[in-house]
């Protein structure tokens, strides 16, 4: 297996594709502008490799906003396909993306599902779950920051676009990378909320907005700021799915996933950074001898913050000093069946 990227900072997709020949598999990430001139360019010039897109910051050693990116896998097999009507019927596809799943004899070792969708991410991954999870298949993937898509040349509005991507030379492995740490053992129940707006009312029976700005001692002027230190998190079982907070709304919150009423959620702090990214090298380099490629969906808070640090560029180089890397930043991120914040998913090729 081999993954190659190509990057052109003005947009010109003929300069990306140079060297990339004819590969088995192909992610483009482009911009909203230029998108739909992307798709139509790209079908042209590779009519019959299997193809996603949507678009975000592409990046490999180093980041540039804009543009398009190419992520080329050679030496494997894959299928392309979409979950269609993702606000108003995701199930609407799961037959063919089981058909999709055998079609290619995927198995957990060495297969893995990468997705871009354009919202409702956490209803179309649970419906894909029902099949990928039967399978024992991860999922990474990421939300489009336009909301359009595309799959084998066809661009969607309302969808999730997805590539399964099986790797007969080695295994694969998909990982979650968690910056967050509960703040204390204090728990919230939700409640008052509006799934359709992402609105949490009340936490603990009390207004939300003065639960989160008491509970930080902080003013309400920083209250949508705060969640790139501070965001809120759900507790499922032993694990913590970060929940960004979006804006203030009345006395309560609208965040960027969903709250359901009477979810558990925590207050979350960030952890030192710089140790986390390290210990995740760390662990694929244990779990890998050799690494292929890795494609790594990071969250475009996480840009921020590490922006705001200086580390973006130390953060890349680091992750391609164990391999080719590159990935996208996205509006939001996937694992497996979860919808996620604030986080980074990856997959290692062998």
């Amino acid at each position: 297996m081999k993954q190659t990227y190509a990057k052109s900072d003005r947009g010109d997709l003929q300069e990306a594709l140079r060297g990339i020949g004819k590969p088995d598999a192909i992610i483009m990430i482009s911009n909203g502008k230029q998108f739909e001139q992307h798709v139509r360019e790209l079908n042209e010039a590779l009519p019959d490799v299997p193809s996603i897109a949507g678009t975000g910051h592409f990046y490999g050693s180093t980041v540039k906003e804009g543009g398009v990116g190419i992520i080329a896998l050679s030496g494997v097999n894959a299928v392309a396909g979409v979950m269609n009507y993702a606000t108003t019927m995701p199930v609407h596809d799961v037959g063919a993306l089981q058909k999709n799943v055998s079609s290619i004899s995927a198995s957990s070792k060495d297969t893995i599902c990468i997705d871009i969708c354009t919202g409702n991410d956490a209803c179309v991954l649970t419906s894909m779950d029902s099949v990928l999870g039967k399978n024992h298949i991860s999922l990474i993937g990421g939300t489009s920051m336009d909301p359009l898509v595309s799959v084998n040349g066809e661009i969607y509005s309302d969808a999730s676009v997805y590539i399964l991507i099986k790797n007969p030379g080695g295994r694969i492995k998909a990982y979650k990378e968690n910056l967050y740490r509960p703040l204390d053992d204090t728990r919230f129940i939700a409640s008052k909320t509006d799934r359709s707006k992402y609105y949490i009312g009340e936490l603990n029976g009390k207004p939300a907005k003065e639960v989160y700005k008491q509970h930080l001692h902080i003013n309400e002027s920083d209250i949508e700021t705060q969640t790139f230190k501070n965001p809120l998190g759900k507790i499922t079982g032993k694990d913590i799915c970060i929940i960004s907070l979006k804006e203030v709304s009345g006395n309560g919150l609208c965040c960027y996933r969903q709250v359901n009423d009477s979810d558990v959620l925590t207050m979350l702090d960030m952890g030192d950074f710089r140790e986390i990214t390290a210990e995740t090298l760390n662990q694929i380099k244990r779990d890998f001898r050799h690494v292929s490629g890795i494609i790594s969906v990071n969250c475009v808070f996480r840009y921020i913050v590490f922006n705001n640090n200086n580390y973006t560029d130390e953060y890349l180089k680091a992750m391609s000093g164990i391999g080719t890397s590159c990935g996208f930043f996205a509006n939001g991120e996937h694992y497996n069946g979860q919808f996620i914040n604030q986080s980074m998913s990856c997959v290692v090729f062998e």
